[in-house]
């Protein structure tokens, strides 16, 4: 199974995703500019200009998509992202090679608003950020290019302007109340196509197997847009195994009209089911048309039968499947929801490799890049609308949560990865709308659920945190932070059992808690002597915020690496012994920007991912690996900890993260035995040494053991014995450079000038002359305003030597300058 598994990942990095959506189809990535306002009108941005003329201005930027408005000022800590228009222009040659063919512009997602035009002829619109849609250009283009500017001021080409807003707006769905930012800009991939003069908008492929994975069959349906013209066409199908070997065929005649056609259906005897563990997908080829104007489209499509069991477990194929699972954003360091092809493919396998089986994708629809590879990597999806806290608005508003949750399911119908849609998330959120009717809510979530079924009659839904309408979706995940946001995480097991015994289908989907990478703590479950067990588990208005209200480990706790692993230690324990459970999604795989939370430790960070917003791994990472997945591995807690404290002679604890059976840990060349691996043995699984350090450095090795395999990992630390006291003084050094940067570090000692290493203290960089900070990522390593994490803060930049100075401050400290 492993060599199995690591062929799909190499294929997937070989060959990317599945074939192209059609045989004509351009990216348009280069060549564009950007201004971040509002024009007077789309003839400011095609008007001839002179240089140094006032129709010069404004001025525009050169960018490449995708691109997004706020990919820096999203975690700018001293202003509000940016929300308003913003205007993008080029200029193409279009030439399709088919006659009386159509020529589109699809877009794969743009937000929030979105207008298109060809010179000044505005072509169409759209309302939602995360959904797909096209605008076809093809009267316009013909049109223009029939005009003399065509040839005089634009040389052959046709000038594209589109202006995107992302204003906020309250009859828009997702609200600004929500815990993410509502990005602007062409952030995903914007491409021009070209399609025969017949050719399909969609091919709806349902592939059903029984439950004892005998008999499969594959129902194909066409739809055809309203611009084709009525006639018949031949049409031919093949369907080819996961190998490329053809099993079916089938040649018939097409009625060529608008809407839904049928086309065929096979009966596939014993199919090859698909599963995380073995993902087996089919290859549909359907070609409409003869010989150059022919249209051809490929879609790949997965034979498995799921079932979630009431009052129980998830099934896939027959047999219990635990989904172990997380969520993503579509956020990134330097670029927010911009990411390209190679990065999504990067964040996907890297949750794979952590052993992620399932995944939400909160809270709205993504890239069908990042369902490829779900589909292609094994990971079962729960993909939902972006209707999310607020309340309910009017009928514009319900109008659109209909339109995309109709166009979700239409769009990402054919993926076996997806079982559930999602209808909403955290619906009791008030604050929108002067009225907040539960009554109303309930009957819209009626509504949606009703729509989604009978879209989709073979996928569940599902809705998480909202207790008055989980009796009308399918699944239900109500609000549970053991540990976080209220109780301790030793509870999570029995309050879990008491919200499903409540539903007739239970998901746990988010859980865990903040970490500020690089933060670690010798005494992380101080903050839960402060926390009033037995009081439930489950979050609540104002829980969230660091103010206020009563003692949880969210605002009291230390936010440390070392506190989150503990936390996901007992989840993952608890989850293994919990028979009942149909799985659980930690809470998200990746720290992403947020506009509400200001006075986090990096200043508008949710900072609950397992790793950084750019994939920098936290230490959590390799706790969900030690129960996920079976390459054999072996991680020491404390990676990112160069700096350990206590009292001399003092035992303290060193814990691996390991799925191997055995494990020994040496330290400073020293054998402190042989511990086996059990899961119900907390924390790390029974593999934690009580040791003693020396006074500076120290260096800390394990050999872990699985069968005949053995894998090793070693770290080195200092070990002060030291006492401090409050900080009184700062520093700032060079630590490093390497491929143009400079890494500087702070750090912060007390009177007697120890280095104070609980310190939290707030630190500002800064940098005058030659060169750049590498600020605003939203990473601890890139911010230049930062809470320290033991005592210390580190920053990158491009600078010059005699050149550029950087200084650091911190309140009540006298600040420092440091000339490189």
């Amino acid at each position: 199974m492993r060599v199995k598994y690591k062929l799909i990942l190499f294929f997937l990095l070989l060959t990317g995703l599945r074939p192209a959506f059609s045989q004509q189809k351009t990216r348009l990535n280069t060549g564009w500019e950007f201004v971040r306002q509002d024009l007077g009108g789309v003839w400011e941005a095609v008007r001839p200009v002179v240089a140094g003329n006032p129709e010069s201005v404004p001025l525009w930027d050169k960018v490449t998509l995708p691109h997004c408005f706020n990919a820096r000022d999203a975690v700018d800590p001293d202003v509000n992202y940016y929300q308003g228009p913003g205007w993008y222009r080029t200029q193409v040659a279009v030439q399709n090679p088919y006659p009386d063919g159509r020529t589109l512009l699809h877009f794969e997602g743009a937000g929030q608003k979105t207008d298109v035009y060809i010179y000044t002829t505005k072509v169409g619109s759209h309302v939602g950020g995360y959904d797909e849609w096209t605008v076809d250009i093809t009267q316009a283009v013909a049109d223009f290019q029939k005009t003399e500017v065509y040839q005089k001021q634009f040389k052959g080409q046709v000038p594209i302007s589109i202006r995107c807003d992302n204003s906020r707006d309250l009859e828009l769905i997702p609200s600004d109340l929500s815990d993410f930012n509502v990005y602007g800009g062409l952030y995903r991939y914007l491409n021009l196509e070209y399609q025969p003069a017949v050719a399909l908008s969609r091919l709806v492929a349902k592939a059903e197997v029984d439950k004892a994975g005998k008999a499969g069959t594959l129902t194909l349906k066409a739809v055809l847009p309203e611009t084709v013209a009525a006639g018949s066409a031949p049409f031919s199908v093949r369907l080819l195994d996961p190998r490329g070997k053809q099993v079916a065929q089938y040649k018939g005649t097409l009625a060529v009209k608008a809407g839904e056609q049928d086309l065929h259906q096979f009966a596939v005897k014993s199919p090859r089911l698909w599963s995380p563990d073995a993902p087996q997908l089919y290859t549909v080829q359907v070609t409409v048309g003869t010989g150059a104007q022919a249209y051809q489209q490929s879609e790949k499509v997965g034979f498995r039968h799921i079932e979630f069991v009431e009052k129980g477990p998830f099934m896939l194929n027959g047999k219990r499947l635990l989904l172990r699972g997380t969520h993503r954003h579509e956020d990134h360091a330097g670029v927010a929801a911009a990411m390209t092809e190679p990065m999504i493919r990067q964040e996907m396998v890297m949750m794979k490799q952590m052993g992620v089986n399932f995944i939400r994708l909160g809270h709205y629809q993504q890239s069908r890049i990042v369902l490829n590879l779900c589909d292609s990597l094994g990971i079962t999806v729960w993909e939902e609308i972006p209707w999310c806290r607020g309340g309910l608005g009017g009928p514009v508003y319900q109008a659109q949560a209909k339109r995309m949750l109709t166009n979700m399911i239409e769009q990402h119908y054919n993926h076996p990865a997806i079982i559930i849609w999602g209808l909403g998330n955290e619906n009791d959120w008030p604050g929108d709308f002067p009225e907040f009717d539960k009554q109303k809510i309930r009957a819209f979530m009626t509504e949606l659920n009703d729509l989604s079924h009978r879209l989709d009659a073979s996928r569940y839904t599902a809705i998480r945190r909202c207790d008055f309408c989980k009796d009308i979706v399918d699944v239900y995940s109500p609000s549970i932070w053991a540990g976080w946001y209220r109780g301790i995480y030793t509870e999570y097991k029995e309050v879990s059992r008491k919200e499903f015994e409540g539903v007739k289908r239970f998901l746990h989907v988010e859980w865990g808690g903040d970490s500020h990478a690089g933060r670690h703590s010798e005494n992380p479950d101080n903050a839960l002597a402060k926390i009033t067990a037995g009081k439930g588990a489950d979050e609540r208005a104002g829980d969230a915020s660091l103010f206020g209200g009563s003692a949880r480990v969210s605002k009291d706790g230390d936010w440390s690496e070392t506190y989150l692993c503990n936390l996901v230690d007992w989840h993952l324990k608890e989850q293994e012994i919990m028979p009942w459970l149909s799985g659980a999604a930690y809470w998200p795989f990746k720290d992403f920007s947020t506009p509400v939370r200001p006075d986090n430790p990096i200043p508008y960070m949710n900072q609950k991912g397992v790793v950084e917003r750019d994939f920098t791994k936290k230490e959590a990472y390799y706790v969900f690996q030690s129960y996920w997945t079976t390459q054999p591995m072996a991680h020491i807690y404390g990676h990112s900890w160069p700096v350990r404290w206590g009292d001399e002679g003092e035992l303290k604890m060193v814990k691996v993260y390991s799925n191997c059976e055995q494990a020994e840990l040496f330290v400073n060349g020293k054998s402190y035995g042989v511990k086996k691996r059990n899961s119900q043995d907390f924390p790390a699984a029974g593999l934690h040494w009580n040791v003693p350090f020396v006074a500076g450095q120290n260096q800390v090795r394990v050999v872990a053991r699985q069968g005949k395999q053995t894998v090793q990992d070693e770290i080195s630390f200092r070990y002060q014995t030291q006492k401090w006291g409050k900080p009184t003084k700062l520093t700032l050094e060079k630590v490093a450079e390497a491929n143009g940067l400079t890494t500087v570090e702070a750090k912060l000692f007390d009177a007697q000038g120890v280095q104070c290493l609980d310190a939290a203290s707030w630190v500002e960089f800064s940098l005058a002359g030659a060169g750049r900070l590498l600020d605003d990522l939203g990473t601890s390593s890139g911010s230049r305003k930062v809470q320290a994490y033991n005592g210390r803060a580190l920053i990158r930049l491009e600078g010059k030597p005699g050149q550029t100075v950087v200084a650091v401050q911190s309140a009540g400290l006298e600040p420092v300058l440091l000339t490189l």
